[in-house]
């Protein structure tokens, strides 16, 4: 079983906090290039930098470089979140990608090249039924640079969140689960982000603030789980049936969903379509944790992910995306025209079309247990017990 895998390593929930700390702070670091070749450019034009919204940001440098510092962060990123894996919690890169023995790449190949085909197809097709909506965007010098930077850095950047949501945080959040606090911590961290959400349309909290607040945040939660109120909590009925109900695979699969999605609430798309393509990026998170958990391990939504990416930066632009290359054509249409179909479709039919075939062909059964089943922290053998002691003393 996937989520149980966690199970054989340091697993402690607190390593996970620590852990997501560091992996934060690496995607900072790798977002101060990005960041001071903004400031460069907005100096030597004479422009405020401080007038720059987020989606300015996003389009003010040549869309190569803009596109290269942009996935650079989430190269950093994933090589923390690697790191992480091996020395805070002594777990392999096996074990934090699949519960099979080896990673099976056949997998990742086969929907790599499946979504890949299809997904280029239907942007073709839509280019001959309606061409108006398109513009010959292809320029040969600067598409070689965009193959280059698209081929080595998307990829990085789409292992980054597979490996972040679908791996680090769904098993994290999977064995945390059978942790008895665990829904003081899930409650606690809810009202975490509704005051940090607050707080942040309210002040410019900058990197040092959103420091301090999630610090502190993490200090009161600490203290309070070994206060004897929290134990008191625990005791009541109320609370062990509550515990009972999140004690499930459907709650770090719902969870991380919801945080992919809102993760992505600063791109330029949500600005130009409104919340609801909310929807898209939570149901996507949901699609992908689903054909994870079924499959028992992340080599297919890496697949999906990285073909969904790669081929979209490479094909087709728009103005008003979060991806600005020079790609073969750019979306000149009105995206409000089209936002249902383009939201509503892929979640509700594409997403479940393509989760039937696959489970035809890997042969998915009992997916009640799957996705709703309890978390049971696993026997482990003596040997077993002994080999993450050891680890340990290293």
């Amino acid at each position: 079983m996937y989520i149980e895998q966690a199970f054989k390593t340091l697993h402690d929930w607190w390593r996970y906090i620590i852990g997501v700390f560091i992996i934060v702070f690496g995607v900072f670091i790798g977002q101060i290039p990005f960041t001071a070749a903004v400031l460069l450019k907005a100096f030597k034009d004479g422009e405020n930098p401080s007038g720059l919204d987020q989606s300015a940001m996003m389009s003010y440098l040549e869309p190569n470089l803009n596109l290269f510092l942009m996935l650079l962060s989430f190269a950093v990123g994933l090589a923390a979140l690697l790191l992480v894996a091996k020395y805070l919690h002594k777990q392999s890169f096996t074990e934090l990608t699949t519960s099979r023995k080896q990673i099976d790449w056949k997998r990742f190949w086969f929907i790599f090249l499946f979504w890949g085909i299809i997904s280029s197809g239907l942007v073709v097709a839509d280019y001959y039924m309606t061409p108006e909506h398109y513009q010959l965007n292809f320029q040969l010098k600067p598409f070689v640079v965009l193959c280059v930077i698209a081929i080595i850095f998307v990829p990085l950047q789409t292992s980054f969140e597979e490996y972040m949501f679908r791996g680090y945080l769904m098993q994290g959040i999977g064995v945390s689960v059978t942790t008895k606090k665990f829904p003081i911590i899930l409650v606690y961290m809810l009202l975490v982000i509704l005051c940090y959400l607050i707080l942040a349309s309210i002040f410019s909290l900058g990197f040092l603030g959103k420091l301090v607040f999630f610090v502190l945040a993490s200090i009161i939660l600490i203290l309070f789980l070994n206060s004897e109120l929290s134990e008191r909590l625990i005791e009541q009925s109320s609370y062990d049936v509550l515990y009972q109900v999140v004690k499930r695979k459907s709650t770090p699969l719902i969870i991380t969903s919801c945080v992919f999605g809102l993760l992505h609430i600063a791109n330029p798309e949500v600005e130009k379509l409104g919340p609801m393509i909310m929807i898209y990026y939570i149901g996507t998170g949901l699609f992908l944790g689903i054909m994870t958990l079924m499959d028992e391990g992340m080599e297919l939504s890496l697949g999906f992910h990285a073909a969904n990416n790669l081929f979209t930066a490479l094909l087709v632009t728009a103005d008003w995306t979060a991806f600005q290359t020079h790609s073969i054509l750019k979306d000149m249409s009105d995206p409000s025209e089209t936002a249902l179909s383009e939201i509503f479709v892929p979640v509700f039919v594409v997403f479940p079309i393509i989760l039937f075939i696959l489970s035809k062909i890997y042969k998915w059964t009992d997916w009640k247990e799957k996705l709703f089943g309890k978390v049971e922290e696993p026997v482990l053998l003596t040997s077993e017990i002994d080999a993450i002691g050891n680890d340990t003393n290293l």
